[in-house]
């Protein structure tokens, strides 16, 4: 909670002005209704670190936060005198940012809904669990393969999959279960730290053009340093046995998976060379691979339907991305963008980043957002006009791409695991692990600096 107890620390400062590249705040953080934000903002993101608990979906409290915090914001603005299109100028900012990502998730989203519908993922999972490997040798394949996996597919898919791999062979062993869903977790934001398509947050820092496509993979060595040491220190404490065989036949891949895949792979080229080439935004070029898709989904469905079977339809996979995800996104945004244009966010980034310096403030954003999501927490470094050069910009992506690894509800791959785990894997196993985890999160920031500082 020290990110929010920060905020709370800072609401009776006087605000100030400070102009970004496309408005100006409104530097009103002492103010009554100011205060009355940030309150909103902390209930809200409490009912989302109960989720778990309380079964309310994420996305609700802090869609109806970001209404309120705008209503508020628009009060303010219009007692300092501010004009409603300056105030407009501020909303359609955050409304493109979202508008961005969303097309650009909703895309990879429905490809990965494409693979698995086609049995991709489920052939792979089927392969894993007939080889019969031992448990310490499955530990370390499940966890390699969660972080390749997660550089392509989100954290999360990556997460469910290998997880679902875990449960099979060790249904009969709790210790090799949540030591496998550790080793999942930290692998999972691990892989998708080093990869614009890997996170949400890497997506952000990539299509703010703070990173270009290809510098990202400075990062791959620092995030398999934070991967291996808490893998090579779990290792040992693995059962050294045989699981029980499964009997389990093997799943076909349905007709189109490969050229499905293949598309997936053409459509991210295009995103990369829209904007490289181009100067045109990602989320374009991954519109055109979603057109692709479509299209080739009609000569499935044309071509190759079988009777008794529901068609392939393109539209079902739109239908079934995570909107939760995308609509928690959509509150997020608007929520901090709010709390920003009333000026919290200058105020923040004075006592991080001008108190504390750029690699400590980094540092501890990573360890932030083992408590509190690392959307939030990056969409709001993103806007504080941050004057940080190449090293930095990749420390933050790392620091808060791997941070959630350290506690089980850091990231939504360990909360999506403690709902499959059927209790083998909590808060408290996870916990035991916390200082392994930490010495692998000390590790990537020292491999960073030797390589890329």
């Amino acid at each position: 909670m020290r990110f929010l107890l920060l905020l709370v620390s800072m609401l009776m400062v006087p605000g100030f002005a400070m102009a970004s590249s496309t408005y100006e705040s409104l530097g009103l953080t002492g103010t009554e209704r100011g205060i009355y934000t940030v309150l909103i903002f902390i209930i809200a993101y409490a009912f989302v670190m109960a989720e778990e608990f309380t079964h309310l979906r994420k996305s609700k409290p802090v869609i109806l936060a970001g209404g309120i915090i705008w209503a508020h914001a628009a009060v303010l603005a219009s007692q300092a005198g501010v004009s409603a299109q300056d105030m407009h100028k501020a909303f359609e900012y955050n409304l493109k940012e979202y508008a961005e990502l969303m097309l650009f998730l909703l895309v990879a989203m429905t490809y990965i809904n494409a693979m698995t519908e086609r049995n991709v993922f489920e052939a792979l999972r089927s392969w894993l669990v007939r080889k019969q490997f031992g448990y310490r040798k499955l530990f370390l394949i499940t966890g390699v393969i969660t972080f390749f996996v997660s550089a392509v597919a989100d954290n999360l898919t990556a997460a469910l999959l290998v997880g679902a791999v875990v449960m099979a062979v060790g249904a009969d062993n709790p210790k090799f279960v949540s030591l496998g869903f550790i080793n999942i977790v930290v692998a999972a934001n691990a892989g998708g730290a080093f990869c614009p398509f890997g996170d949400i947050t890497t997506l952000m820092v990539w299509q703010a053009e703070y990173v270009e496509f290809f510098d990202f993979f400075k990062l791959f060595i620092p995030s398999a340093v934070n991967y291996g040491v808490p893998a090579a220190i779990m290792y040992f404490a693995v059962p050294d046995e045989q699981p029980k065989s499964t009997g389990e036949d093997a799943v076909q891949l349905k007709t189109g998976a490969l050229q499905i895949c293949g598309l997936f792979f053409l459509t991210i080229v295009t995103a990369v060379s829209f904007h490289n080439k181009l100067h045109l935004p990602p989320f374009l070029g991954m519109m055109v691979g979603l057109s692709a898709l479509m299209i080739y989904g009609y000569y499935i469905k044309t071509n190759y339907s079988i009777e008794g079977e529901e068609k392939f339809d393109i539209f079902n996979k739109i239908r079934h991305a995570e909107w939760d995800t995308l609509l928690f996104f959509f509150g997020v945004v608007f929520a901090v963008g709010g709390l920003g244009y009333i000026g919290y966010l200058e105020l923040l980034s004075g006592a991080l980043y001008d108190t504390l310096g750029n690699t400590t403030a980094n540092i501890l954003v990573g360890m932030i957002s083992a408590i509190v999501d690392n959307i939030p927490v990056m969409f709001a470094v993103l806007n504080m006009n941050l004057d940080m050069d190449l090293y930095q910009w990749l420390l933050v992506t790392l620091t808060a791409g791997v941070g959630g690894s350290m506690l089980s509800v850091g990231s939504a791959a360990g909360v999506a695991l403690m709902g499959q785990s059927n209790h083998k894997y909590t808060f408290f196993s996870h916990l035991q692990w916390t200082p392994a985890i930490a010495a692998g999160y000390a590790a990537s920031i020292v491999a960073h600096y030797f390589i890329n500082g």
